[in-house]
């Protein structure tokens, strides 16, 4: 018997590891399906290349065929191991706008506008260039400015000011809008991932408990409360007990599939894979959102100004031996050092754009390999009106579920993605690219007028890995939890993970599902001493 068992290991579950187990007499059991991270690949910032193909330390999913992309099937990255997806990311460090938690208050979740959690923003980091009003220092999250280090990124920067976008040195300030660099999780030439930052420092502790390779398969209820989870280790089955609560932070395929399996969710969507109903909750796995990325590439006349010619297959044994050796070498950096955030119509509140720049071609997710020097602007639309949904394939819990994120199919998506395109090549024709930007590439060339863009969107765009909203916060019918983020109608269980999102903020999502579990580790102690 423990005090609180933690269902995942990924960015949420390390934080609350560490905020609950600082408590001596309080005894915590964190269980994690993947591994321990003890690849060299996971702390080397360039090592996400390498992550993504695998299957090591990614889940791999894959979407259902989406209607409005040309059916196609595509590629979900999902970390597995401790540090969930914070060990497999680009280590950008964006919280979105602060809008979108005034939104998030506005829909009547009490407690979490911009003024209230952006204390747990700044306790999360330890943001290097020191502290004030938007920063903390002292915390375990180390967060640096990127060096924007290539000449490349420099060019981006000037040539979107070029373009008519202001500078903008910090996207996490009092502004978010312009270009400029990115600020990163790492420390020194290392990631710091969620588990680097909030695991490592405190996995001794004698009241914590970290198992991996422990995929659990059910969460045990006693009438409407949590009283503990069944996970398998191996081929053995195990149960472990919690005096106070289940917390869920498996993130957002698989919060809603273990309550889904547990026999909480939509009663007739259970039904048809033969799970019992027990508790019905209409929203579980739906509000599924994410933001959907579309790569505009160019061939590059100078292949010093692209890192395909870092990437040839002979160099890499020689640029592992450096990292490992030396913790030195292109590996400790990271392409994604510049970019921005911009507006598809100059009479937008906010943007709804982001760009993320690499000095290299990205061809599906960056697993096919193009010997070419090329140039790409990620063109991000933020905030999608379109809906998906989460829900199992069968009862089995070893099945992966079924995703369907239901991208494109409200109409508004669809033109601020064309508009995007136009963004990006509008920054890419600019003076600070000229000498050296070669053709388009094949995939968008040629594509000039709505129609054909709209078509070269459907054929390439992907997910730029942040789903959230499958176990949405709020009070509405389809709400899963409430703003203590305890689920409805049952009781000692809460989801504390991105899938409590109301909806999806503008930027990368590792930022804010740690503000999440910061400020959910302190209601969940202050509603045990009640």
């Amino acid at each position: 018997m423990v005090d609180y068992i933690i269902i995942g290991a990924g960015s949420a579950g390390c934080v609350l590891a560490n905020r609950l187990s600082a408590d001596p007499a309080v005894r915590v059991l964190l269980l994690e399906a993947g591994k321990r991270d003890t690849s060299p690949f996971i702390h080397m910032p360039a090592g996400v290349a390498q992550l993504i193909k695998g299957s090591a330390y990614n889940w791999g999913f894959e979407t259902a065929p989406e209607p409005e992309l040309e059916n196609r099937r595509l590629f979900w990255p999902r970390g597995k191991g401790l540090g969930g997806s914070s060990s497999i990311n680009g280590m950008i460090y964006i919280r979105g706008h602060a809008r979108d938690y005034d939104h998030w208050r506005q829909l009547g979740n009490e407690g979490w506008s911009y003024d209230e959690v952006l204390p747990y923003f700044r306790r999360s980091i330890n943001q290097e260039r020191g502290e004030d009003n938007y920063h903390g220092v002292g915390g375990p999250l180390n967060v640096k400015d990127s060096n924007a280090s290539l000449e490349t990124h420099q060019r981006f920067i000037d040539a979107g000011q070029k373009a008519g976008y202001p500078f903008n040195p910090d996207f996490n300030g009092a502004d978010q809008e312009g270009v400029g660099p990115y600020q990163v999780t790492k420390i020194g030439t290392q990631r710091c991932s969620a588990a680097r930052a909030y695991l490592t420092p405190i996995v001794d502790r004698p009241n914590l408990t970290v198992e991996t390779g422990a995929r659990t398969t059910r969460i045990l209820l006693e009438g409407k409360r949590a009283v503990g989870v069944e996970y398998e280790v191996g081929n053995q089955r195990r149960t472990a007990m919690a005096e106070r609560e289940v917390l869920l932070s498996a993130g957002a395929v698989q919060s809603p599939q273990l309550l889904q399996l547990s026999g909480i969710g939509d009663p007739e969507m259970l039904t048809a894979v033969g799970v019992d109903v027990h508790h019905a909750l209409a929203g579980v796995g739906r509000n599924l959102q994410d933001h959907l990325d579309v790569v505009v590439q160019y061939h590059c006349t100078d292949p010093n100004m692209s890192l395909q010619k870092q990437a040839r297959k002979w160099k890499l044994p020689f640029i592992l031996l450096q990292y490992l050796m030396f913790k030195s070498g292109p590996s400790t950096e990271n392409p994604l050092e510049a970019g921005g955030f911009v507006k598809s119509r100059p009479d937008l509140a906010l943007p709804d754009l982001q760009l993320h720049f690499i000095p290299a071609f990205m061809i599906d997710h960056g697993r096919t390999m193009e010997s070419k020097p090329g140039l790409c602007i990620h063109v991000c639309q933020l905030r999608p009106e379109s809906r998906g949904e989460i829900r199992l394939a069968s009862a089995d819990p070893k099945a992966d579920p079924v995703i369907a994120p239901h991208y494109l199919t409200a109409s508004p998506d669809l033109q601020v993605m064309i508009e995007g395109v136009r963004i990006a090549r509008k920054i890419f024709q600019t003076d600070p690219f000229s000498d050296f930007l070669g053709e388009e590439y094949e995939t968008s060339r040629g594509a000039e007028n709505d129609e054909e863009i709209e078509g070269f969107v459907r054929r390439t765009a992907e997910t730029i890995y942040h789903p959230v909203g499958t176990c949405k916060m709020g009070h509405d019918d389809l709400a899963v939890v409430d703003a203590r983020l305890r689920v409805r109608g049952i009781e000692r269980l809460r989801v504390v993970d991105a899938s409590i999102m109301p909806t999806l903020v503008g930027g990368n999502t590792n930022a804010p599902a740690i503000m999440i579990a910061e400020k959910a580790a302190d209601m969940i102690v202050a509603d045990s001493a009640a």
